[in-house]
């Protein structure tokens, strides 16, 4: 019994599941159906609306022509009451009647023209303003698109003076970086001085370079000083010598004579 309870355990559920996918089915279907319904009654409304509409134009086309046929009808009895000069004078008159309408109607037509051509010129008018303007306006895009060209040159110079900037700076650089390098090991390389601990800065190596310069400087100042005190012992042994070898002559010729 267990076994048999527990085998219709997963089946009660499946159908479960089935009629409640079923009643959803028909849940969505009667939802479509009230949608189906009510679109109907709505297209049924319109066309009775359009129904009831067709047959009042219907009603009133219909008065209309009962009415035209009772005025042909009258004019018929009157024209056959009439004689033949009654019926000539009211032609005549319906003829008048007739040209001063087709008169007034030229006369309108005429003001009608005279406003279209008015009209006309207005937009001829405008379309000559306009086109003129797209002109204009093509001309400043030309010179739009032409100065554009020209920054875009100019910034491509600038672009290739600043890259050739950077190279000679990088150049320079390098050189001022060589020559730093050559302060350094002239400042450092005599004998006594002591390698720097840390790197040096700028400030520090161009007072090494003026220590250099002026050692060098007091150097030849010194060379110079010692040359001319050199030159000065030379030219007083020259003129001390004529003086001596004159004494050594005098005291020959004393010995001579004595």
């Amino acid at each position: 019994m267990e076994a048999e309870g527990g085998s219709q355990g997963p089946a009660l559920t499946e159908i479960v599941g089935q009629l409640r996918q079923e009643l959803r089915k028909a849940k969505d279907d009667h939802n479509m159906a009230i949608g189906a319904i009510s679109s109907l009654q709505r297209q049924i409304e319109i066309q009775e609306s359009e129904l009831r509409r067709i047959r009042s134009e219907k009603d009133l086309l219909q008065r209309q022509l009962r009415e035209r046929e009772a005025q042909i009808k009258a004019m018929c009895d009157k024209f056959c009451r009439l004689t033949d000069e009654q019926r000539q004078e009211q032609i005549t008159v319906m003829m008048e009647e007739e040209n001063l309408n087709l008169q007034q109607v030229v006369t309108e037509q005429e003001s009608q023209l005279a406003e279209q051509s008015k009209l006309i010129s207005e937009l001829q008018e405008t379309i000559s303003q306009l086109r003129a303007e797209a002109v204009t306006t093509r001309l400043q895009l030309l010179k739009h698109k032409q100065a554009h060209k020209e920054i875009q040159g100019q910034a491509e110079a600038l672009q290739h003076k600043e890259l050739q900037t950077r190279v000679a700076l990088e150049h320079i650089s390098s050189k001022f970086e060589r020559f730093r390098n050559k302060i350094i090991q002239a400042a450092f390389s005599v004998e006594g001085s002591r390698d720097p601990v840390a790197e040096l800065t700028d400030d520090e190596v161009l007072e090494a370079m003026q220590k250099i310069i002026n050692e060098r400087t007091e150097f030849r100042r010194k060379l110079k000083n010692k040359g001319s005190k050199v030159s000065l012992h030379s030219s007083d042994s020259c003129t001390a010598s004529p003086a001596t070898g004159k004494r050594r002559n005098s005291s020959k010729e004393k010995g001579s004579d004595g």
